[in-house]
């Protein structure tokens, strides 16, 4: 059975390339990217620069119409959009730019219920600590009809043989995780590494290590970029964090964290610390761990398919039925990191890391300040 791709995927590239191949002389195309007002959404369009920008500063600020984008009314749609951070463009390529931007409303304070600049205050606190981040984005490979791609009329083999595996029979879409990889180097995010999932037509790419608010921007980033990847490819990547029901894995966004102290000698005593503040925390994590509070992820985290139960926080060694997992690795060395799994494959990067930061590091110095 074909799979359900988009009539664009089917348009001449040949005829697309002659255009793309025409010299643009001294200016530059910049695609300012946003979220939207789901906090899930990416939003982008493209302007023309008089000469490269050869950094942030070079790039204006613009604007775009919030009714549209479900982040203003009709009264008073104007939004401003704020650079932030700049990325070579793999689509239309150098001296191209593409730039992710904050959006300011008409006062100028952040659009956004969780803001960079908030983030950044809590990284500044912090930034002796000097903190790393790194996390595993899965995603699922959807034809337009909703049904994972390449998946037969009924249903394929029960899983077991499709993560990491190879061959037309176990690996779907590995053009587009290849072509996504690339895209990734070539715009300069720092991708880690890429695999197939458990469930088939599901993958996962890992971005870090990264410290502070630059995990958040790079994983937009990367998560932008396999939009436009998967569009042309006319295939949908979806980021739901349970796409298909029974006994199918659903979709995280597994973060790796560690501190100077954890990753030094006998670092394992301060990350046990981290994980008895975060058992404390356990509900106010998974509020911020989607954006719909916990309703996505009580579908994802069931105890079952490599996950804890919501209701549930525990940790183990090399345990990836718990809520935190300390590697063996780590673990044997008595230093490293550790990963949390609960947060779900549409979170926003910018609010778990804020309240992992804020729950392992901060809380007991505000109770102190507070006295």
């Amino acid at each position: 059975m074909a799979a359900s791709v988009s009539s664009s995927s089917h348009l001449n590239k040949t005829v697309r390339q002659h255009y793309m191949s025409l010299p643009q002389g001294d200016k530059c195309l910049v695609t300012y990217i946003w979220i939207d007002g789901t906090g899930e959404g990416l939003r982008n369009k493209t302007r023309t620069l008089d000469r490269e920008p050869k950094g942030i500063d070079d790039i204006p600020e613009w604007n775009f119409d919030g009714s549209s984008t479900s982040q203003s009314d009709r009264k008073n749609s104007d939004l401003y959009l704020i650079p932030v951070c700049m990325f070579r463009d793999p689509f239309t390529l150098d001296p191209n730019k593409l730039v992710l931007c904050e959006v300011l409303t008409c006062d100028r304070e952040p659009a956004a219920k969780k803001s960079s600049r908030e983030l950044q205050q809590v990284m500044e606190k912090v930034k002796n600590y000097d903190l790393w981040f790194g996390m595993e984005q899965e995603y699922t490979l959807l034809g337009l009809d909703g049904r994972p791609f390449s998946w037969p009329s009924n249903v394929p083999e029960p899983q077991g043989p499709y993560y990491c595996g190879v061959g037309a029979n176990k690996s779907y879409g590995r053009d587009i995780v290849e072509c996504h990889y690339k895209a990734c180097l070539y715009a300069g995010v720092k991708i880690y590494g890429t695999n197939a999932e458990v469930m088939p037509s599901q993958w996962e790419f890992q971005v870090g290590t990264c410290q502070g608010i630059e995990m958040g921007d790079h994983l937009w980033v990367a998560r932008f970029l396999l939009h436009r990847v998967c569009e042309d490819f006319g295939v949908v990547a979806s980021l739901d964090p349970k796409p298909m029901t029974g006994n199918w894995n659903g979709a995280g966004c597994h973060t790796n964290v560690s501190t100077n102290q954890m990753r030094e000698e006998n670092g394992l005593d301060h990350i046990t610390k981290a994980i008895d503040k975060l058992n404390k925390r356990h509900p106010q994590h998974i509020r911020l761990y989607d954006p719909h509070e916990g309703k996505d992820n009580i579908r994802r985290l069931t105890g079952q398919h490599e996950t804890a139960n919501i209701n549930t926080f525990t940790h183990g060694v090399a345990h990836r039925g718990s809520s935190i997992r300390i590697p063996r690795e780590t673990f044997e060395q008595k230093k490293g990191y550790f990963e949390d799994r609960r947060p779900a494959a549409n979170c926003d990067p910018y609010s778990v890391i804020e309240v992992i930061a804020t729950t392992c590091l901060l809380d007991s110095e505000d109770k102190q300040e507070s006295k």
